[in-house]
């Protein structure tokens, strides 16, 4: 299982990234490996607001449709629309060129609650 030291994660398999204020988001290398082959994924426009916990998008791979839940809360300011032509980079390259979106964060607060990669490989092995 591939995982970088600088980002942080959900429960929900989601990774985190701090650039400049911003919080760029995407699915982890496991979560991948568990859809399998992703051929669509349906993500918010920019300027929608996203809520911690909640939905606010989904994958869908040859086998199933996943939601994404958004780690934190805020202001979508940016999205990938390279994955709409490219859904396999999802699989391919989920921490470098898979980001889903970047959000401006409502609460950095939100962040305590995720996990180290420490944390989440521990959580990996315990499922």
């Amino acid at each position: 299982m591939n995982l970088t030291k600088d980002l942080l994660f959900s429960e929900e398999h989601e990774w985190v990234k701090k650039e400049d204020g911003k919080l760029r988001i995407g699915i982890t290398d496991h979560a991948q490996s568990e859809l399998g082959d992703i051929v669509f994924i349906e993500l918010p426009e920019p300027g929608d607001t996203i809520e911690a916990n909640e939905p606010f998008g989904s994958a869908e791979s040859v086998k199933t449709v996943s939601e994404l839940y958004a780690p934190v809360s805020g202001k979508v300011v940016e999205v990938n629309g390279e994955l709409d032509d490219s859904p396999e980079l999802v699989n391919e390259s989920p921490y470098e060129k898979a980001w889903l979106v970047v959000v401006e964060p409502n609460d950095e607060s939100e962040l305590d609650k995720l996990m180290s990669a420490e944390d989440y490989k521990n959580m990996i092995n315990e499922e």
